[in-house]
């Protein structure tokens, strides 16, 4: 390993919620036979917990196709959603957060994320007897934690059985996904279908809830911007970018504080530091073959560092490049979010030379592209 490992993060207790928690059986079943059921004898207990709610959850998803799947269906979904993407750790939760205070935005929320089969069916009366289950901060960065707070609709796409790779949570010391399933490439053409119809039926339950527009926030989609650029031909796209030698650190805590915390082995993270290696590099790479399939007037990059300087800013920056209307109502609650939030300060990570020397080399072209 290039950095030691010195954070522990507890497990939560079993009725803790978890990525998990909102998969039907289909979904959990698949995964784990993906992973060969290869569940640690430690947490065989919290596996068959998590199968049971999954059947749970497939019974409420057939009650809530014949209730309102006639709604569902005549949604017909806009051709421009904004997708903010980047990184993990590198501030687009941030971003999510400031964009979903505008009301026509619409951002998916923690609940319809975590129980994509059958939200539009139990919000109203099992959110408030539920609450109980989230922790009102995340472990990796102590940002607020909550229900109706904005999320990121690739769990709602692990739960619903697409490829994820989120996966490698569950199973952490199994080798991770190929890129090609990551960016859909790999997939068959029948499993990228199912991946565009499991993606498309999200976005349909969403705004049966409620219209607005749709703003999308996963670090994944960042492989994805050919795919979602035909699935959605005027498509807007924010790309966060963030110190390198930051991202590194912080998403080797995440992965670490998701893996113990939610995996279905006890993680040994012997490839930790060469998977966050090699996924931000991968990424990078996919973006920049990708990029040019959008028009520079409907993508813009954003730096994080700017963004915490002066919020306000930066999303009137972001506003104006996108052609987005609605700023002048949004200006005074992003005002009063960064003076109540005027005192957060990131997480802070130390790095040996030897360890920045290795993230210098491999990551060289980030560097450069955006002037770290």
């Amino acid at each position: 390993m290039l950095t030691p490992d010195k954070d522990e993060f507890p497990r939560p207790a079993w009725n803790q919620a978890a990525i998990w928690m909102g998969c039907d059986l289909p979904a959990l079943a698949r995964m784990m036979r993906h992973y060969r059921w290869r569940v640690d004898a430690a947490f065989w207990f919290e596996a068959l917990i998590d199968l049971t709610f999954a059947s749970g959850n497939s019974l409420l998803r057939l009650v809530q196709t014949a209730s309102s799947n006639h709604r569902v269906r005549r949604i017909a979904l806009p051709d421009d959603p904004v997708f903010i993407i980047g990184h993990w750790r590198t501030g687009t939760t941030l971003l999510h957060e400031l964009l979903a205070l505008d009301p026509p935005n619409r951002c998916p929320t923690t609940y319809e994320c975590l129980l994509p089969h059958h939200f539009l069916l139990t919000e109203r009366w099992l959110k408030r007897w539920i609450s109980f289950a989230l922790p009102s901060r995340r472990p990796p960065d102590n940002m607020a934690v909550g229900w109706d707070r904005p999320q990121e609709d690739e769990f709602a796409l692990c739960n619903m059985g697409a490829v994820s790779p989120y996966w490698q949570i569950g199973f952490p010391n199994e080798p991770p996904l190929d890129a090609g399933w990551i960016d859909l490439s790999g997939l068959s053409d029948e499993k990228r279908d199912q991946w565009r119809r499991a993606f498309r039926t999200f976005l349909q339950r969403l705004l049966c809830h409620r219209h607005g527009r749709l703003v999308l926030k996963s670090p994944p989609h960042t492989f994805r911007v050919a795919t979602l650029v035909e699935m959605f031909p005027q498509a807007r796209f924010i790309h966060v970018v963030r110190n390198p030698f930051e991202v590194f650190s912080s998403t080797r805590k995440l992965w670490k504080s998701l893996y113990s915390s939610l995996g279905y082995q006890k993680p040994l993270y012997r490839e930790l530091d060469e998977l966050v290696l090699l996924t931000f590099a991968q990424m990078h790479q996919s973006l920049q073959r990708t990029r040019p399939l959008v028009e520079s007037e409907r993508f813009m990059d954003v730096r994080y560092e700017q963004l915490v300087a002066d919020p306000v800013a930066i999303v009137g920056d972001i506003y104006e490049h996108l052609q987005l209307d609605g700023f002048d109502g949004l200006r005074p609650a992003l005002t009063k979010y960064a003076s109540d939030h005027a005192e957060y300060k990131p997480n802070r990570h130390e790095l040996n030379d030897a360890t920045r020397v290795v993230i210098a080399e491999r990551w060289q072209s980030y560097f450069e592209a955006y002037g770290y």
